[in-house]
């Protein structure tokens, strides 16, 4: 069984994510999407770590060959413990590149058996993140366009709220 692990922090998921999680589950047998902790945005999360895998399943309900966990270690680590042989990563621009790339160098010298697959976005999502989803938000725009439907609500309250 090939396993991937979608990581990222997902604060909130937006349809970026969600097409490249939707993507991933076409290309192997299990995806596994890890909501992690960015300790350099740690201060600057909207959502809990259980909110976001909350929200993340309300979203994948029609993925039956994906899961959501959440880890606060080493991703290397994590991808042993699940026999993962891929680690899936969404690209945007040439920008992402250079980080992500270097990740996956370190993450292959943690982890010799797991490679890191970049799947290159759709160019209707190339400008959208989860911080310019946050930021539309908080100023009183539609969010609608950026995020799935199933979690809409529920993020644009928290934003406009400030909490």
């Amino acid at each position: 069984m090939r396993v991937a692990i979608c990581p990222g922090s997902f604060d909130p998921i937006t349809l970026g994510h969600l097409d490249i999680i939707t993507r991933s589950a076409k290309l192997f047998d299990r995806v596994i999407v890890l909501v992690m902790t960015n300790y350099n945005k740690k201060d600057a999360y909207s959502f809990t770590p259980e909110e976001r895998m909350q929200m993340i399943r309300r979203c994948i309900t029609d993925l039956d060959n994906v899961t959501v966990d959440t880890y606060d270690g080493l991703l290397a680590d994590y991808a042993r413990q699940q026999g993962a042989v891929a680690i899936v990563k969404g690209l945007r621009a040439v920008s992402d590149f250079e980080y992500e790339f270097q990740q996956a160098l370190i993450n292959k010298e943690l982890n010799s058996e797991v490679d890191t697959v970049f799947v290159t976005t759709r160019s209707e999502n190339m400008f959208l993140s989860s911080s310019v989803v946050k930021h539309i938000c908080s100023l009183g725009a539609d969010i609608s366009s950026f995020v799935p439907p199933e979690v809409c609500e529920e993020i644009t309250q928290r934003i406009k709220r400030g909490v």
